[in-house]
């Protein structure tokens, strides 16, 4: 008696773990792509989404500012050509953001450079990524941390780096 209750309950537990998986291949498939630096305007809605945030636009002449205020506390500005293309993308707050996520394409050259920062110097120091068609400044402490990248390139017309903030 006791071993066919164990049976049951094996097969029992293989079929719940098989319509777990499936569940969370489903919602895996329609959790919408994130995108960020270099993207299109679009991908601001996802940012929000993922970061449970409420979003606030500014527009400007040359560009618009879509800012997103996480669940945490961290503000994360995407600023968004009048072409569509979210040319620079700034942070501030208790908590770094998902770099992954806001800094998209760009986000395996920033790694790579943050290591070779790293590496080459001793103890805690702001990053700065200076590359041709890459920059990051970023920075902070426990609590308090804020930066911004950017693609010099994409920079609207009249518009400097010191705007991105």
């Amino acid at each position: 008696m006791t071993l066919r209750i164990f049976r049951r309950y094996v097969s029992f537990a293989k079929s719940s773990l098989w319509a777990g998986l499936l569940s969370a291949t489903m919602l895996v498939m329609t959790l919408p792509a994130f995108a960020g630096l270099g993207e299109a305007a679009s991908s601001v809605q996802a940012d929000q989404a993922h970061m449970q945030g409420s979003l606030r636009t500014t527009q400007t002449e040359a560009y618009t500012v879509q800012e997103i205020k996480a669940a945490t506390g961290t503000v994360v500005r995407e600023y968004v050509s009048t072409s569509g293309k979210v040319f620079a993308v700034a942070w501030q707050g208790p908590w770094p953001p998902d770099m992954r996520q806001i800094l998209a394409g760009y986000f395996e050259q920033y790694q790579k450079a943050a290591q070779t920062q790293a590496n080459s110097r001793a103890g805690r120091r702001p990053l700065l990524i200076e590359q041709p068609g890459f920059v990051v400044q970023s920075g902070g402490h426990m609590r308090s941390f804020a930066g911004r990248a950017y693609i010099p390139e994409m920079l609207p017309q009249g518009v400097s780096a010191e705007e991105i903030r």
